[in-house]
């Protein structure tokens, strides 16, 4: 009587031991992971006690790998409730057969109990722990669920737990394409984690893999010519260094406080790859301790699509860990498109306006050209395609640093300036601070007809409208100049509009450039800063931005020019735009625009007055009033000409639209005024 009631109260009993069993944390920490737009890993940082554990489910696993799994360790995974007694039952026979130990009788199950847990399953009664938490996990938890936690947490020896951890680590390569050889070691690993590294005891783990394939054929798992030729493929012997690709934004971005546990970035693994090479192979010619940097983006949307912070972030010797992307450095001449192209859209000069390239002086300074030679007078077009200074610094004297300044930070560059003097001519021939991403931003203002755009780094998002750097005729008239700039050593250039720089003492080596989708900046240099002699932009950067540009694919078209867009030679420019001469000198006062004043709203009834879009044709004309300079007067609206007065000291003229309209005028001896207003 009393073995029948126990017979009966031993399953409500066990139910009951069950059901009281707390689960332990079902959620362990796992790596951190950074991934590109496509899904494929950057870069994984192992959690907080080096244990590289990267999250992994069923359906990220090679089925073939799980099918084998079930026949080695578990086919009765997905029938049994958390303990095949068949098998215990079985394991047990042999021991008592044998005198030693054949089979185990865990379960999947069991393991992953254990592998929760912290008992000491050689004792009764951590085993007796270890059963009832499986019962528990079955009661609480899918088949799936707990299939998903062996994935991640099976131990593969050293610090290396979990399928797609150790695939990475042995084969380097994600789990989710296995061949029977590969599935079959990494279902043998788990048993004896330690003595089966292939890393460091190859042969042991050949011989279990082996073991599990003869198995897996025995089982009707695998087929057994497919087995035999699994048998036949070499082993790992070595462990692969975990991906570590766009290193440094990974770990900048990875590491933030509000970082997610999957970091998707902008960035295409596949480019990545290919310019991380580039830079490595680059920094190499270019001698020891030098370094390169890369950063690509999609101008039309803004996203960074490569970002390689070095040539070798572990190079210590090169002083790889620095970030060269996000360091400020000297530009050299690489903010020359931008000074033109502010004289372009200020009417101040043309592409085919002539200038001088003579020994100058600027109050007290004195701009050097860069090989000591002096070409006379050249064309705009040509002393920008030559980056020659003196004509650089005239036309920087006329536009104003102030004003180079203003439009880059409309930009969002914020340049490092000295704080001992303000702004001064210097800084056209790089004296002051930027980094490779402002640059990159620079011009991806200018090939996208001088409208800026963010950078950004995040999948799926696109970067932010900023402020217009140019006037659409002005960047492409710099656009236009810059795709005619001579190559290193006759190298091809279609469709690439580009800019190289030499910061002074060979310090840093830039070129930047940009087809009709991608702009391209190059860094070389040192990261500690120290002169390489002979380090210059044309032949040391440039080579490698050209190569970056032919490892992206074929070059797309630049922007079409825009309409209305003043296109005659030197001779048939008006004849303040003939010569680019200095106008800011001491003399005859130049002309002053008194009417209407700078930053002024102006309302011409350019709104729509009657319904139907028409507003502009009642509209009234902007009247523009000037005093001082010398007569005849050439007037400009927005970098086109509009009109010439011979004496009259104003101008009348109807504007196609609301909006922002540049307004200049030049006088005889080539001084201009300008500003900027807004009508509606």
């Amino acid at each position: 009587m009393l073995a029948c009631v126990l017979a009966l109260a031993a399953p409500a009993g066990l139910r009951l031991a069950v059901n009281l069993t707390p689960l332990p944390d079902l959620h362990p920490p796992t790596s951190r992971l950074v991934v590109d737009r496509n899904g494929t890993l950057l870069r994984p940082f192992p959690v907080a006690d080096g244990i590289w554990r990267l999250n992994a489910a069923k359906g990220d696993v090679d089925p073939l790998f799980t099918r084998l799994l079930l026949a080695y360790e578990d086919k009765r995974f997905f029938t049994h409730h958390g303990v095949d007694m068949a098998a215990m039952g079985r394991a047990f026979w042999q021991m008592l057969r044998h005198g030693r130990i054949v089979s185990g009788g865990s379960t999947l199950t069991m393991q992953v109990a254990r592998l929760l847990g912290d008992d000491d399953t050689r004792s009764l009664v951590g085993k007796a722990h270890q059963i009832l938490l499986a019962r528990a996990l079955e009661t609480r938890l899918s088949k799936d669920e707990i299939l998903n936690l062996y994935l991640l947490l099976a131990p593969y020896g050293g610090n290396i737990e979990g399928v797609r951890a150790a695939s990475l680590a042995y084969f380097g390569k994600e789990p989710h394409r296995l061949t029977a050889a590969e599935a079959a070691l990494l279902v043998a690993i788990p048993q004896s984690p330690e003595a089966r590294r292939p890393d460091r005891f190859p042969k042991r783990a050949k011989e279990a893999r082996d073991r599990v394939l003869a198995r897996a054929a025995k089982a009707g798992a695998l087929r057994p010519e497919i087995a035999r030729q699994a048998r036949t493929e070499a082993s790992p012997h070595t462990r692969h260094p975990f991906p570590m690709l766009a290193a440094h934004l990974a770990n900048r971005l990875a590491h933030q406080p509000d970082a997610p546990a999957v970091v998707a970035l902008s960035i295409d693994a596949d480019t990545q790859a290919r310019l991380e090479a580039l830079a490595h192979k680059a920094a190499k010619t270019l001698g020891r301790k030098t370094s390169v940097a890369i950063l690509v983006a999609d101008h039309r949307t803004g996203e960074i699509l490569a970002s390689v912070g070095s040539s070798d972030p572990l190079d210590f010797a090169r002083a790889g860990f620095i970030d060269m992307t996000e360091r400020e450095r000297s530009p050299g001449s690489t903010l020359k498109p931008l000074i033109y192209g502010l004289s372009f859209e200020l009417g101040l000069a043309h592409p085919e306006s002539l200038i001088d390239d003579r020994p100058s002086a600027f109050s007290g300074y004195t701009p050097s050209s860069f090989d000591g030679e002096y070409r006379g007078t050249v064309t705009v077009r040509r002393a920008l395609q030559l980056s020659l200074n003196v004509p650089a610094i005239t036309i920087l004297e006329e536009v104003g640093p102030a004003r180079l300044l203003a439009r880059m930070r409309r930009a969002g560059v914020r340049p490092a300036l000295s704080d001992i003097s303000p702004p001064g001519l210097a800084i056209g021939l790089g004296g002051l601070g930027v980094t490779l991403r402002d640059l990159v931003t620079l011009s991806a203002a200018i090939a996208r007809g001088g409208r800026a755009i963010s950078l950004t780094e995040e999948k799926g998002e696109t970067g932010k409208p900023l402020g217009r750097v140019l006037s659409e005729a002005a960047a492409w008239q710099v656009s236009d100049i810059l795709a005619g700039a001579p190559t290193p050593l006759g190298a091809k250039a279609d469709n690439i509009a580009f800019k190289t720089g030499t910061s002074y003492g060979y310090r840093d080596a830039w070129a930047v450039g940009f087809d009709g989708s991608h702009v391209i900046g190059v860094w070389a240099g040192r990261a500690d800063a120290t002169p390489v002699p002979g380090l210059v932009g044309i032949e040391a950067a440039a080579p490698i931005m050209l190569e970056a540009f032919a490892r992206l694919g074929p070059t797309k078209r630049l922007r079409a020019a825009p309409p209305n867009l003043l296109d005659v030679a030197t001779a048939d420019l008006p004849p303040p735009l003939r010569h680019v001469a200095r106008t800011s000198q001491p003399g005859t006062p130049g002309p002053e625009i008194a009417f209407p004043p700078d930053g002024a709203r102006i309302d011409l009834g350019l709104a729509d007055q009657d319904g139907e879009g028409h507003g502009a044709n009642h509209s009234e004309a902007l009247a523009v009033k000037l005093r001082d300079g010398a007569p005849p007067f050439t007037w400009f609206v927005n970098g086109r000409p509009v009109g010439r007065t011979a004496f009259r000291r104003e101008l009348f003229f109807k504007p196609d639209g609301p909006g922002f309209a540049d307004v200049t005028v030049l006088d005889k001896t080539g001084k201009a005024a300008s500003v900027r207003v807004f009508l509606q």
